[in-house]
């Protein structure tokens, strides 16, 4: 038998095993050095626990040939996540929850002889709207006296980038787009306030901490000399999670997270008609997932995502991004996750060979795309030619269902209102004939009281 196996480039650090597709599907290979540690979760009692609680993605052992047999011990095959998201395109209360979720799955390990050999946050997912652990390898037997291996890790890849965004701004989260290993914690202590040294959790956890680091940065360290007993080690997570559970993000209200409030961009009739026209189209093509592009708090995804199709709602605004999270939390809503996106600068592909974090993109294509009241953005606030619009939106969706906002709109007129109009082709007519070329118009709806046009397009080719 052939194996025919695609490694996901994603995994390649860990030597207990790595992920990779078979005909499609994705895998889990364990390698042998991890066999003890692998059935001490599976016989323990631990897999059961976490994966009741949500806490851990499930698996089911396979019979299939993986891509490195000699060294193989088992193959798994894991549940897979709708949609891969990355810590940097997390809002605050995500990050929050996502190291709560890393610290509440560590206090439970220790109660069955296991510990987290890491805590990165690329190993934490978003799934049914919550946090849960996706790297079943992350876990070792537990040697007394060993100290927290994570801890680190976990400093740097949750409490420092919490505290940045809680007590600084929140936009500083986006340092882990470019410190895929963390926030260096020298450089978190830089950049906190004064005040943040009047916090004796983040004066232990990262100023000294940092410091500890450096003095210790050219010296050889004897691990076996660091003792720190299981009931020290509890304390330790404890003071983790007590520091984590109190940094709050005092939330501003922005242009963005504000503008639906009195439907101040539509009339009444207008925003109605608007809502119906969507989910008539929504319904007509019945896709299996959504990209909300522009989605602002995810009033329009939430009708996809009520239909139970699976939609990410993408905003480049952080508090618009935190209302969207916190109220799938309050209405539980497990169809709808909210990103940070720029789409004027989207996640790239990033890490070792430009393959360890995959782009927006390669995560797509999604059946649908809402693109709604965004075009004008991207065209007048961002000089984007409709040519490159419509080529990017080809290759990310089979469907697009997009809003023409013409020149006579007063939103436009405010864009253009402190700048020269240079935009000679931004016009409906030269819309449809540049976004033709790359989708069929199938419909198109004038909405009632507005100037403004809703079209359901499809795509024409499959992009290569």
């Amino acid at each position: 038998m052939k194996s025919d196996n695609s490694l996901v480039t994603g995994s390649f650090r860990d030597p207990s095993g790595f992920l990779f597709r078979y005909k499609g599907v994705l895998y889990r290979q364990i390698n042998k050095i991890y066999r003890e540690h692998y059935d001490h979760l599976m016989n323990s009692g631990l897999y059961e626990k976490l994966v009741e609680e949500g806490l851990l993605i499930p698996h089911k052992e396979v019979d299939i040939i993986p891509p490195k047999p000699e060294v193989a011990y088992k193959v798994i095959k894991p549940q897979e996540i709708p949609f891969v998201s990355y810590p940097y395109e997390w809002c605050f209360s995500q990050l929050k929850d996502a190291a709560l979720t890393t610290l509440k799955i560590q206090k439970t390990s220790l109660e069955f002889g296991m510990s987290l050999k890491d805590a990165s946050a690329y190993n934490i997912q978003f799934k049914d709207g919550r946090p849960i652990l996706i790297d079943t390898l992350s876990f070792e037997r537990y040697q007394e006296g060993r100290p927290w291996v994570a801890y680190r890790q976990f400093c740097q890849h949750f409490l420092a980038p919490l505290a940045l965004m809680a007590l600084k701004d929140a936009r500083l989260g986006s340092l882990s787009r470019i410190y895929l290993d963390g926030i260096p914690l020298d450089l978190a202590s830089k950049l906190l306030p004064f005040r943040a040294f009047f916090r004796l959790a983040l004066l232990g956890h990262l100023h000294f901490h940092a410091k500890s680091q450096q003095r210790l940065a050219d010296k050889t360290v004897d691990a076996k000399r660091w003792k720190l007993g299981r009931l020290s080690l509890i304390g330790l997570i404890e003071s983790l999670e007590k520091a984590t559970r109190k940094l709050r993000w005092k939330q501003s209200k922005t242009v963005w997270s504000r503008y639906y409030d009195d439907h101040a961009n539509y009339s009444a009739e207008a925003f109605e008609h608007k809502k119906r026209v969507v989910t008539q189209f929504i319904e007509q093509i019945r896709p299996k997932t959504v990209w909300d592009l522009g989605a602002n708090v995810g009033i329009f995804s939430r009708i996809a995502s009520d239909r139970k199709i699976f939609t990410v709602a993408f905003d480049m605004d952080y508090s618009a991004v935190e209302t969207n999270y916190l109220a799938c939390c309050k209405k539980r809503e497990p169809f709808l996750l909210p990103l940070v996106i720029d789409l004027t600068n989207p996640s790239p592909s990033i890490g070792w060979g430009g393959e360890e974090r995959m782009s927006l993109q390669e995560r797509g294509p999604a059946d649908a795309v809402l693109a709604l009241a965004l075009i004008h953005h991207l065209a007048i606030d961002n000089n984007t030619p409709l040519d490159r619009i419509a080529d990017f939106l080809s290759a990310i969706c089979h469907w697009l269902i997009i809003e023409f906002v013409p020149k006579d709109d007063p939103q436009v007129q405010k864009l253009l209102s402190s700048r020269d109009d240079i935009f000679s082709d931004y016009s409906k007519g030269n819309f449809e004939a540049i976004f033709s070329s790359f989708f069929s118009i199938e419909a198109s709806v004038n909405l009632k009281d507005s100037l403004r046009t809703i079209y359901l397009m499809r795509r024409r080719q499959i992009k290569q």
